[in-house]
C-alpha cells in the first residue's frame, strides 16, 4: 500500500508549475517571425506582466523594439534585463550601444568600461575599442576648451563646454568647478545650476547638490524648475535648506520670498521680516513682498516706516495690490479698467506661475499669447512642448519641439532635439516599411530583384490599410512560354490593401491594384491576396545563443494576372544556429514545395538541397546573405530534374 502510494504521488512531486507567460509569448514569437512587430511587442509585455523577473523577455522585447524603430524604448528594456541579470555581458554590450545611440555618452562609457575591465572575450575587445572612440574625443575636447580658456575665452558657453565633456568623462571635480564659473557668469540660466546640483549629487555633497536644485526649482526658467523638482526629496523644504541654497542664489527673489512667507507660518516675524526687507531693497519691483513688509510694519504700530512702502505700492501699477493696500489705510478703491488689466501682464510670467501652480490649461493659454507676441521666442516654443507632453498630447508636443530645436541657442536646440527625437516614433500616423531581396539563380544565369515599399496607416483596430508598390524583374528581362515566371513579373504593382494582424503566426491579406510591365509598358488591373502562416521553433536568427531550430513558412496567394490562379508555397527549414557575438549563421536543409491551382508546368516543383545563412557585425542592420543548393522536379507536364545555386540578400528597414 505504501509503494503504492508513493507511486501515485510521484507525478504530483515531480510536476512542474505552469509557465504563466507561455501562451502570450508563444504568441507574441509567432508575431515577431511574420514581421507584426506592434502585436508581438503587446504580447511580450503582457509576457512581462506574468513573469516580471524574466531577464530573457524584456531581451525580446527590447529587439523586438528594435526591429520596430523604438531605439530608446528598446534601450530602457535592455537595461532592465541588465539590472535583472548582472552576469549577462551580452544585454550589457546592447545597452551600451544603444545608449551611445540615444546620446546617452556617459552610461555607454560607463558600461564600456566595466566590460573592458571585468569582461571576458570577445566582449573585452569590443568594449575596449567602443570605449575608446567615446573617451578619445572627449579628453581631446576638455584640453581645447581648457587651452581656450587659459588664452582668454573666460564666457559661459567656454565653461559650460568644458563641464558637459567633463561630465561625460566623469571628471566630476572639473565639471563641478566649470559649471560653477557658467552659472556664476550668466545666473539667469538656472538650467546650468541643476546641471551642477547632479554633478555634486554624484559627488556625495548631498547638501550642496539640493542647494542648488532647490534654487534652480523656485525662479528662473519653468523647464529647469521641473527638472529640478524631478531630482529634489518629495517632502517640503526645511528652513536651513532654503538659507542653504540663498547662500548659493543670493539673488533668487522668489526663493527668498517663499523662505519668508514660510517664516510667517511658523510665528518667526522677526526673521521674516529681515527677508521681506532684503526684497523691497534689492527688489523694489516685488510689490508683493513690499506690501507684505508694510503691513508687518503697520501692525505693530510704525505707521511712518511703513508708509513710503504703501507710497511706493500705490504708485507701483498693481490696482490689486493697491487696493488691498488701500483696504488697510482705509481710502476709497479704485476699479481696474477692463482694457487695462491685460496690458500690465507678462505672458510668459503668468504662464511660469500657472506651470509651477499645475494649471497646465492655464499656462497653454498664456504660452500661446506669449508665441503670438513673439512668434520667434524659441524658449516659448520649447515651454509649450514640455507643456503638450505632460499634459500627453504629444502630437502637438512634437511640432512644437521641431520648431523650438531650430533655435540659435544650443541649450534650447539641444533640448528641443531631444525631446523631438524620442517622441516622433510614437505619433507618426503612417508606418513606411521597404525590403529588397536580390538573388541569383545559377540555373537561369540571371539576377532577380524582389522589393516593396508600404506604407500602412496604425490604426489601433484588427485591421490596417495600406498602400504598397512592389516591384519583381530580372537583369535578362526574360518573358513569355515555359520560363521561371514564379520567379520573374517584370513588372511595377501599385496598389492599395487590407491586411490583418497576426494571430498565432497567421495572417491574411488583400489588395487592388495595377500592373505596370516594364517590357510591355502595359497597365494591367492587379488583384491579389492571401494568408500567410508562419511557425517556428528553436534558436532563431537573432537568438543570443546557439542551437537547433525548425520553422516553416505557407503561403497561398491569388493572382488575377494569371488567369485568376490560386499558387500555395510552402519552405521549411531545418538546421542549427551559430551565434558568435554579434555575428551569425544558420545551416539548413530546404524543403520547398509549389503547386497552383491551374496545373501549369512552371508553377508546380518540389525542390530541397543544403542552405546557409549569415549576417555579422560589418554588415548593416536587418541585412543577411542566403546560399542555397537545390536539386528540383516538376510535377505537371514531364519536364526535367534541375540543379540550382542560389544566392541573394534580405535587406529591411521601418521608419
Amino acid at each position: 500500500m505504501r509503494a503504492a502510494l508513493l507511486f501515485a504521488l510521484c507525478p504530483v512531486a515531480l510536476a512542474q508549475a505552469p509557465d504563466p507567460a507561455y501562451e502570450v509569448l508563444a504568441t507574441a514569437y509567432d508575431e515577431l517571425r511574420a514581421r507584426d512587430y506592434d502585436s508581438a511587442i503587446a504580447n511580450f509585455l503582457k509576457g512581462i506582466e506574468a513573469a516580471p523577473k524574466r531577464a530573457s523577455i524584456r531581451k525580446d522585447l527590447a529587439y523586438a523594439y528594435l526591429k520596430a524603430g523604438e531605439n530608446v524604448l528598446a534601450r530602457d528594456q535592455f537595461r532592465e534585463a541588465m539590472a535583472l541579470d548582472e552576469a549577462d555581458v551580452e544585454t550589457a554590450m546592447e545597452y551600451a550601444f544603444l545608449c551611445y545611440e540615444t546620446k546617452e555618452r556617459v552610461q555607454a562609457r560607463r558600461v564600456f568600461d566595466r566590460i573592458r575591465r571585468t569582461g571576458a572575450e570577445p566582449f573585452r575587445a569590443r568594449a575596449e575599442q567602443a570605449f575608446q572612440n567615446i573617451d578619445a574625443p572627449l579628453a581631446a575636447g576638455i584640453e581645447r576648451w581648457r587651452k581656450a580658456i587659459e588664452m582668454g575665452a573666460d564666457n559661459f558657453s567656454a565653461h559650460f563646454e568644458l563641464a558637459t565633456l567633463a561630465e561625460e568623462r566623469d571628471e566630476l571635480d572639473l565639471a563641478a568647478e566649470h559649471y560653477e564659473k557658467a552659472w556664476r557668469s550668466l545666473p539667469d540660466r538656472r538650467r546650468v545650476l541643476v546641471d551642477l546640483g547632479r554633478v555634486w549629487k554624484a559627488q556625495g555633497r548631498a547638501d550642496e547638490a539640493n542647494a542648488a536644485l532647490l534654487a534652480a526649482s523656485r525662479g528662473g526658467e519653468a523647464r529647469a524648475a521641473e527638472m529640478a523638482r524631478e531630482l529634489l526629496p518629495g517632502r517640503y523644504p526645511y528652513v536651513a535648506e532654503f538659507r542653504r541654497a540663498l547662500e548659493v542664489d543670493a539673488g533668487n527673489a522668489e526663493l527668498r520670498r517663499e523662505l519668508a512667507y514660510l517664516l510667517l507660518k511658523m510665528d518667526q516675524q522677526p526673521k521674516a521680516e529681515v527677508e521681506f526687507q532684503r526684497l523691497a531693497e534689492t527688489v523694489p519691483e516685488d510689490l508683493l513682498s513690499t506690501t507684505q513688509l508694510a503691513f508687518l510694519l503697520y501692525g505693530r504700530g510704525e505707521v511712518a516706516a511703513a508708509q513710503p512702502l504703501f507710497d511706493r505700492v500705490l504708485a507701483g501699477g498693481d490696482e490689486e495690490m493697491a487696493n488691498r493696500v488701500r483696504a488697510v489705510l482705509r481710502i476709497p478703491q479704485v476699479q481696474a479698467r477692463p482694457e487695462a488689466q491685460p496690458a500690465s501682464i507678462d505672458a510668459r510670467v503668468m504662464a511660469e506661475r500657472s506651470i509651477k501652480a499645475g494649471y497646465l490649461k492655464d499656462a497653454l493659454k498664456y504660452l500661446d499669447i506669449a508665441h503670438e507676441s513673439d512668434p520667434g521666442d524659441f524658449n516659448v516654443m520649447l515651454q509649450l512642448g514640455w507643456t503638450y507632453n505632460i499634459l500627453h498630447q504629444d502630437g502637438q508636443a512634437v511640432r512644437w519641439f521641431d520648431l523650438a530645436r531650430k533655435s540659435s541657442d544650443a541649450l534650447v536646440a539641444g533640448e528641443a532635439s531631444k525631446a523631438w527625437r524620442n517622441l516622433r516614433g510614437s505619433t507618426e500616423l503612417f508606418r513606411t516599411t521597404a525590403w529588397l531581396f536580390p538573388l541569383f539563380s545559377m540555373r537561369w544565369r540571371d539576377l532577380f530583384s524582389y522589393g516593396q515599399v508600404k506604407t500602412e496607416l496604425r490604426t489601433g483596430g484588427p485591421v490596417k490599410p495600406y498602400a504598397s508598390l512592389r516591384f519583381i524583374g530580372d537583369t535578362r528581362r526574360t518573358i513569355g512560354g515555359v520560363t521561371p515566371m514564379y520567379l520573374s513579373e517584370s513588372a511595377f504593382i501599385l496598389g492599395l490593401g487590407l491586411r490583418t494582424t497576426s494571430w498565432r503566426g497567421v495572417m491574411a491579406w488583400g489588395e487592388a491594384g495595377s500592373s505596370i510591365g516594364y517590357l510591355t509598358r502595359h497597365m494591367t488591373p492587379d488583384y491579389r491576396g492571401g494568408v500567410s502562416v508562419v511557425r517556428g521553433t528553436g534558436r532563431r536568427m537573432g537568438s543570443e545563443t546557439s542551437g537547433w531550430f525548425a520553422d516553416t513558412t505557407i503561403d497561398g496567394v491569388f493572382i488575377s494576372r494569371y488567369g485568376n490562379d490560386f499558387l500555395a508555397y510552402q519552405q521549411g527549414r531545418l538546421g542549427y544556429t551559430t551565434a558568435l557575438g554579434t555575428s551569425q549563421a544558420q545551416f539548413y536543409w530546404n524543403a520547398i514545395l509549389t503547386i497552383d491551382a491551374s496545373r501549369q508546368a512552371w508553377a508546380n516543383f518540389v525542390e530541397t538541397g543544403p542552405g546557409l545563412r549569415f549576417a555579422g557585425a560589418l554588415l548593416p542592420e536587418h541585412m543577411y546573405f542566403t546560399l542555397n543548393l537545390l536539386r528540383g522536379s516538376y510535377l505537371v507536364g514531364g519536364m526535367a530534374r534541375y540543379n540550382d545555386f542560389r544566392a541573394g540578400f534580405w535587406y529591411a528597414v521601418t521608419r
